[in-house]
Order: C-alpha cells, then sequence, then structure tokens
C-alpha cells in the first residue's frame, strides 16, 4: 500500500512538473507579456513579448516584428529572457534526473540510494525552475503596474496592460512548485520496495517448515 501510494504522488509530481515545463517553454515565445488597446483605434491590439511586438487586427491578420537588438531592450525584458532560459533548462534537468528516480522504472532496481538522490535532486530543480519562471513574469507585471499608474505620463498616452502570458507563467511556476514538493514529499516517505514482498513469502514458507519440523511426532516422542 505505501509503495502504491508512493508511486501515484511520484508520477502526479512528474505530470505536475511535465505540465509547468512545457507552459513555461510556451511563455517564453508567446508574444502577449503586455497588450495595449488603442481608444483612437480599436481595430489593433499591440502586445509585447520577450522577442516581438505584434499588432493583432479584428480581422484576424497578425503583423509581429523582432526586436533589433538585445541591449535595447528594457531592464526587466532582458533578464526575463536569461531567467526564462535557465528556468527551461532547469526544469528539463529536473525531469531527467526525477525521471530515472522514480520507484515504478526498472532501471537501477538495486540502487535504491541513488534513486533516492535523484529524485530529491529533480524535486530541489524544480523548485528552482518554477522560482526563476515566477520572478521575471512578476517582474514585468510590476513594471506594468508602475507605468500604468504613473502620473507623469499624460491620460492621453495609451497604458500597457497585463497579457495573457504573465498567468501562462505564474501557472508554470505553481505546477513546477508544486510537483518538485510532491517529489521530495515521496522521498521523506518510508521506503517500500515490491522487491522486498518477494522475499517474505519464501521466508515464512521456511519458517512454517521450521515450526511443523519441531511440532512433528517424532520430534515429540524424542
Amino acid at each position: 500500500m505505501a509503495f502504491v501510494y508512493r508511486t501515484m504522488m511520484q508520477l502526479s509530481g512528474i505530470l505536475f512538473s511535465l505540465l509547468g515545463w512545457v507552459l513555461s517553454c510556451l511563455t517564453t515565445y508567446l508574444p502577449q507579456w503586455k497588450n495595449l488597446n488603442l481608444e483612437l483605434n480599436e481595430l489593433e491590439i499591440w502586445t509585447m513579448g520577450l522577442w516581438q511586438a505584434c499588432v493583432v487586427q479584428e480581422e484576424g491578420g497578425m503583423q509581429c516584428k523582432d526586436f533589433d537588438s538585445f541591449l535595447a531592450l528594457p531592464p526587466e525584458l532582458r533578464i526575463s529572457r536569461i531567467l526564462m532560459f535557465a528556468s527551461n533548462g532547469l526544469g528539463l534537468l529536473g525531469l531527467l534526473l526525477s525521471g530515472f528516480g522514480l520507484d515504478c522504472l526498472k532501471i537501477g532496481e538495486r540502487q535504491q540510494e541513488l534513486k533516492k538522490r535523484l529524485l530529491l535532486l529533480g524535486g530541489i530543480l524544480f523548485w528552482i525552475s518554477g522560482a526563476t519562471a515566477i520572478v521575471p513574469v512578476s517582474w514585468v507585471a510590476h513594471t506594468t503596474v508602475q507605468e500604468f499608474w504613473d502620473e507623469n505620463i499624460p491620460d492621453i498616452v495609451p497604458r500597457w496592460d497585463f497579457g495573457e502570458a504573465l498567468f501562462v507563467g505564474w501557472f508554470a511556476g505553481f505546477c513546477l512548485i508544486l510537483g518538485g514538493s510532491l517529489l521530495n514529499c515521496t522521498v521523506c516517505l518510508t521506503e517500500v520496495h515490491p522487491s522486498s514482498v518477494h522475499y517474505t513469502v519464501p521466508e515464512m514458507q521456511d519458517h512454517c517448515r521450521h515450526l511443523e519440523a519441531e511440532n512433528s511426532p517424532e520430534n515429540l516422542e524424542g
């Protein structure tokens, strides 16, 4: 029972982490980190991501232009690029390490201590990956709020608003942290491996035979 519970928690942790990693990669390349609605032209919506700025027209067309220079970007976008790449890399490494540490994987059955360490290291990497995904989207959201309520900017100037990618990034970081927490919790549980069950039945049979031999009529008469 304990082994089944551990396995279910490990698979849940891996699935949450995998979902978070996919969403983190998606957030990195989505152009909807910021949205800008022009009151003078409501048929167009401007969006900005880490790599390009786009204009979406009501007819369904979308035109994008890549940023010319990395150094010309605002500081929050430059740092966000680096952190999102770090989040994606750490998440991928965490998936590889924790995958080899799963109890349901037959590889390395006799090296349970090594598998336990791989699982723990994978969970920690998921924690770091989730944090490095939450930090950039939160930083961009913070600067967007500051610019939106900046009294030095005239009211006639359009203001940037939150884009869909920010919410995807927050959810990705939450899934990564939750997945890493589930994996680390399984490491703390009492370790029960199915191979141990194979030895209990023969041992019980030998014990029963030994008791029967001791209680046999020949031994009792002697």
